[in-house]
């Protein structure tokens, strides 16, 4: 397990060091890209000095692991910067703080008891399809006795009564009001269509699958069409500024009523299975995510988001580096995983989260107690909607037990179950 740990690191390290020259953190919308030569700004120069530091953590682990590469500030001598160039100081540590420094104080609150529940607790959470508002959080409760400390579900995006329809949005949004009065955490995310086409898409009349989720959720854009959507005032940025726009309205109804989002927008993105993800880089997906952040942020003003970067796991080791938007754009940064939770990724999740909550984003079922004790700084996990959380190949009556059984677990905190202090 050690020398699994040491290369999982090592592997990381290299990641991190071969994203650092492309690393950036506009501050505002982004604009045409600069041309050759054009001196870096001061945004792009913070977000290298981020990596940089993530870098000297990484080198610092794997020494203390006995595994530190020479050279590149290892045991061979030089730091990154080469020739022997002194090292910024290192970074005060996390304090719990928003990255929107107007977050209200729900959110903050909200954020703080994440930030407490390292290593003492691990929330549990459960999805809601969007038209079925509650469906799923009735089945925990139904089959185990208690209601999830988080619920969850996302803006959908097909027509008519579809599961994932966007008709009766507004209802989803009283429903999350009622949970979040009876105790409940809300977590939102968005299977988005991409802004290429209108929404909402046509849903399956028999039922199955929709043409828009292949067609649109899960279709490409071009690489033409990709440059063209992170340039501003372009009309495909306009477009999916409309949608941004149409989800703000909602969320900003939680806002006026006080009530703190846990908002994990493009998520899984380091997946090419989403029209979004998959694009590694100073002008891919993360650039996109900085924008979505200044979108709700600078332009709507919602200051009631803490924000969950999320990644996809199964993964290569240090992918996730690639999509990594800097630390000035997340609170909480969370992964899915619907196979092994190997601790690798629990390693690399850390190391990137450099003292931030760590989470898991989605999971296929309630993960055992020996994954608790092997990996507890999860500070919250979330089983997807649709039964999925019933283990498979039982009956139903075994199922429902087994269930129980996990919920049972003392580590895993319940809705209205007292905070660790």
């Amino acid at each position: 397990m050690r020398k699994s740990i040491i290369g999982a690191l090592a592997v990381m390290l290299c990641a991190a060091a071969s994203v650092f020259a492309q690393a950036a953190a506009p501050a505002a919308p982004q604009q045409t890209p600069p041309a050759a030569g054009q001196a870096p700004s001061p945004a792009v120069v913070q977000q290298q000095q981020q990596i940089l530091q993530q870098i000297q953590q990484l080198q610092q682990q794997l020494q203390q692991l006995g595994g530190a590469p020479a050279g590149r500030g290892g045991r061979g001598g030089a730091g990154f910067a080469g020739g022997g160039a002194p090292r910024p100081p290192a970074p005060p540590p996390y304090a719990c703080e928003p990255v929107n420094p107007n977050a209200t104080p729900e959110a903050r609150a909200l954020l703080k008891t994440l930030c407490g529940l390292k290593g003492k607790g691990t929330l549990t959470g459960q999805h809601n399809f969007p038209n079925q508002r509650n469906l799923d959080t009735d089945r925990i409760h139904d089959a185990t006795g208690y209601y999830p400390a988080i619920w969850g579900s996302d803006f959908g995006f097909l027509d008519g009564e579809d599961k994932d329809a966007i008709t009766h949005r507004d209802l989803m949004i009283e429903e999350a009001k009622k949970q979040y009065a009876a105790g409940s955490i809300i977590y939102l995310c968005w299977h988005m269509l991409r802004p290429t086409e209108d929404e909402p898409g046509k849903s399956n009349p028999n039922g199955g699958t929709s043409e828009s989720w292949r067609g649109s959720v899960q279709a490409r854009l071009t690489d033409e069409q990709w440059a063209e959507l992170i340039t501003s005032d372009s009309p495909l940025h306009q477009r999916w500024e409309k949608y941004m726009d149409t989800a703000a309205g909602y969320l900003k109804q939680l806002q006026d009523a006080h009530i703190p989002v846990l908002w994990r927008p493009m998520h899984e993105n380091n997946g090419t299975f989403f029209w979004w993800g998959g694009r590694p880089g100073q002008y891919g997906t993360a650039m996109l995510y900085r924008e979505v952040y200044n979108r709700m942020v600078n332009v709507h003003h919602l200051n009631n988001l803490v924000w969950v970067w999320n990644q996809n796991g199964p993964a290569p080791g240090g992918e996730f580096y690639n999509f990594f938007p800097g630390k000035n754009y997340c609170d909480v940064v969370s992964y899915d995983n619907y196979s092994n939770l190997d601790e690798r990724y629990y390693y690399e999740v850390q190391t990137i989260a450099d003292g931030k909550p760590i989470a898991l984003g989605e999971v296929g079922r309630v993960p055992a107690p020996e994954i608790f004790k092997a990996q507890p700084n999860w500070v919250f996990y979330m089983t997807w909607a649709g039964g999925g959380y019933l283990p498979r190949g039982e009956n139903a009556d075994a199922a429902k037990e087994a269930l129980k059984n996990a919920y049972s677990n003392p580590y895993l905190l319940k809705r209205g179950d007292p905070i660790p202090k």
